[in-house]
């Protein structure tokens, strides 16, 4: 693969960028609020170096509190000469602030060709990790975060494609629907429902995959979203308890109803432009599922762009707030929910 110009991996080159890394590369940062995605990716990178990730004489993990004890034993590791030859492959998990002193000492090194991969979570621009990362000549910053409905499907027809199976229109909107937020769990899920079809191949039906894919988080977070778009306040407020019981994230409930209602908002846009609310939900990519298709329509038609944009503010400003007051995130999305089914009522 070509050296990239910019340290920064961005979207349209992460497909190519995790087939062949770079041979100038000497680090890989794999970061974002997407924790399955990021050990997906980060264990592709590595699988580049050392095919099993768990060879003791090839792979060599650390934790930050290690790397923050000992700055210099991540450049030590990265000069160190695989007992079995070839390259050596040194993970840093968890990484953060405490980290970007130790990633530094390799990135201004030229001891040993070992392969750094780094994962952290949602490291922000100012963080000084990702800012080391990303000026350097000889790293490279992957940002992961939650699947977009546009993701899942190419998930979803990309694994299906992989074990010899097709599906329906109807099968693959469900799945779209219902998959979550999270890579690693998105894969279970799916793995699930091959394992389901068995080794004939065939065609996944929509029953197939209700059978399999019905019970996940992602289905829980798109009926809060659905009753928060519906203004179904009695829904809004059992949804969310169930939410907050099973322990789910608040910027996960925010940033599945931004999902529905940028979905809403293309839709309107149609509508705007001459189509009726029906022929715009048919025009969405990927498909509505066919059972929500009235009603996703009807919600077109009573919310206007203007609104749409207005909502969307909030769940911005309430997403930042999440993240910095130090206020409870749970308290908050709360308030933003409830004060958006209201205005729809």
């Amino acid at each position: 693969m070509k050296v990239l110009r910019s340290m920064k991996v961005s979207p349209r080159d992460i497909a190519s960028f995790l087939k062949s890394v770079p041979v100038n590369a000497r680090a890989v940062l794999v970061y974002g609020r997407d924790d399955g995605l990021v050990r997906e990716r980060a264990q592709t990178v590595g699988k580049q170096i050392a095919e099993d990730l768990s060879d003791p004489f090839q792979v060599v993990r650390l934790g930050p509190e290690a790397v923050k004890g000992n700055p210099s034993i991540l450049l030590d590791e990265i000069a160190a000469i695989s007992m079995m030859g070839g390259r050596r492959l040194v993970r840093l998990e968890g990484a953060g602030p405490e980290s970007a002193d130790a990633v530094k000492l390799v990135l201004d090194s030229d001891q040993g060709d070992g392969l750094l991969v780094i994962t952290g979570g949602d490291l922000k621009p100012t963080s000084a990790l990702r800012k080391a990362c990303e000026a350097a000549k000889n790293a490279y910053a992957i940002a992961c975060y939650e699947d977009s409905a546009q993701d899942l499907f190419g998930l979803v027809q990309s694994t299906l494609s992989s074990a010899g199976l097709g599906a329906s229109q109807d099968a693959v909107s469900y799945l779209v629907d219902n998959l979550g937020g999270d890579r690693m769990v998105s894969r279970s899920e799916l793995d699930k429902l091959v394992l389901y079809m068995g080794d004939e191949g065939g065609q996944v039906t929509l029953e197939d995959a209700k059978a399999c894919v019905g019970d996940t988080a992602a289905l829980g977070l798109n009926q809060i979203a659905e009753a928060v778009t519906a203004g179904n306040m009695k829904n809004l407020e059992k949804f969310l308890e169930r939410a907050w019981t099973s322990g789910e994230n608040a910027i996960a409930i925010l940033r599945t109803l931004q999902n529905r209602l940028m979905r809403l908002h293309l839709a309107r846009g149609y509508v705007e432009s001459g189509m009726n609310p029906m022929e715009a939900v048919n025009k969405l990519r990927p498909p509505v599922f066919f059972a929500e298709k009235d009603k996703f329509a009807r919600e077109v038609n009573g919310w206007s762009s203007s609104k749409l944009e207005q909502a969307l503010n909030i769940l911005i400003e309430a997403e930042l707030d999440c993240k910095t007051t130090g206020n409870p995130a749970d308290v908050i999305c709360a308030r933003a929910l409830l004060r958006l089914a209201k205005a729809v009522r």
